[in-house]
């Protein structure tokens, strides 16, 4: 039983180049009762595109999810309070596919080991429970065109397949062809892509992300241009390193030679005293 759902709102103002803009992140919370009256917090993560620095933000947002006061719940125990801390379960929805995994919907799921022997441990610990955490990612290029599960055909209509040709913000989607129970969300959607507010915003966060990306090849150019000049100081440290030795050695011979021509010097004023 989902119990409560909301927005969790991330803002970033971000100053560039003639201009500056506000990053509006919306992410999503729900808390799930479960039969024995337990919870679990689930988070949902939406990325559009890809940027170097997801990762770090998602793992800070994870972090932040086990940290926040809100995410836990109170039970009775023996007459008294206590406060208990939700399982934590993180879905990531992606724009743009990893690297080596293909399947459109990947499950990570913990599973607890007895060290030695191997064997797998039956149970849960609200230690374990409370500091580890299940993900699932959904990566939307990677959704099939024949859906094999019921899961794969609510997630159909994110389809990038299914883009019309004159926007590519909305998708051709067949509302019969889905179950009874998801017509509500499949309604809801038709009403987003309706409204002009909605369809504004879109258009903007477009503009956002070439923006990004534009400035992400900049970022990758100067870092060459810096990686070329690095190697090049590098060498010209390796050279003025080489000299120095060399001069070093220089030095050294000629302190042999002025310890040579002290010599002589000495033995040619004893044999002229000797005269």
């Amino acid at each position: 039983e989902v119990t409560e759902i909301s927005p969790l709102p991330q803002e970033k103002t971000i100053p560039m180049e003639q201009r500056r803009f506000t990053v509006y992140r919306l992410d999503y919370s729900a808390r799930i009762r479960g039969p024995d009256g337990g919870y679990e917090q689930v988070i949902i993560e939406i990325q559009k595109a890809k940027f170097p620095a997801d990762i770090m933000r998602f793992r800070r947002y994870l972090g932040n999810q086990y940290q926040r006061k809100e995410n836990t719940f109170t039970v009775r125990v023996d007459g008294k309070e206590q406060e208990k801390h939700p399982h934590i379960v993180a879905i990531y929805f992606l724009g743009y596919p990893l690297d080596r995994l293909q399947a459109p919907v990947i499950q990570v799921v913990r599973q607890c080991y007895d060290i030695t022997t191997g064997d797998r441990l039956a149970g849960s610990e609200e230690f374990i429970e409370s500091l580890t955490h299940d993900a699932f990612i959904i990566q939307i290029p990677a959704l099939r065109e024949e859906c094999k599960t019921e899961l794969e055909q609510l997630l159909s209509l994110f389809d990038q397949r299914r883009v019309t040709p004159n926007d590519e913000h909305i998708l051709e989607v067949d509302e019969t062809a889905y179950l009874e129970k998801y017509q509500p969300l499949v309604r809801l959607l038709h009403r987003a892509i309706s409204n002009e507010d909605i369809r504004d915003v879109m258009d903007v966060e477009d503009e956002i992300l070439r923006d990004f990306e534009n400035l992400e090849r900049h970022i990758d150019h100067q870092e060459e241009i810096i990686e070329k000049q690095g190697k090049t100081l590098g060498e010209r440290n390796k050279t003025i390193k080489e000299q120095g030795k060399a001069l070093e050695e220089q030095g050294k011979a000629l302190g042999e030679k002025d310890k040579t021509i002290g010599e002589l010097r000495r033995q040619l004023q004893q044999l002229q005293a000797r005269d």
